[in-house]
């Protein structure tokens, strides 16, 4: 009888990862509808081993305090229908409770890019 080796360094969660980040993207872009979720990206997603927790990065545009309060309302409004709608699409033993969390990577970039325009401009200026 052969023996099946284990699956290499990640193995099967970062497929599992991908999928459940692919369909909650495109879920929430195509079949949420609530008013309150806009322009919303899925920017990335965290599993815990078991697949009990899932945290869901996100970003919205425009990226202002208000909208990022009123996506993420809508957002943990619709975590029940997203849960059961990634339940039927994507099969692991268990279907991940929903967190959403805003990614303020983008801002920040874009804050630290500007500060370097800032920059050029007064090393252009001298």
């Amino acid at each position: 009888m052969s023996r099946h080796s284990r699956s290499p360094v990640g193995g099967r969660a970062p497929r599992v990862t991908e999928q459940v980040h692919h369909e909650l993207a495109e879920m929430i872009r195509g079949e949420v509808k609530d008013p309150r979720v806009g322009m919303v990206t899925v920017t990335g997603v965290e599993l815990t081993p078991d697949y009990a927790y899932a945290t869901v990065w996100f970003t919205v545009l425009p990226d202002d305090p208000e909208t990022v309060a009123a996506t993420l309302t809508g957002l943990r409004r619709a975590a029940g229908f997203l849960r059961s709608q990634l339940g039927r699409r994507v099969r692991i033993h268990t279907t991940p409770e929903l967190r959403f969390v805003h990614d303020g990577s983008t801002a920040h970039g874009l804050s630290m890019s500007r500060l370097i325009d800032e920059a050029n401009a007064r090393r252009a200026d001298d």
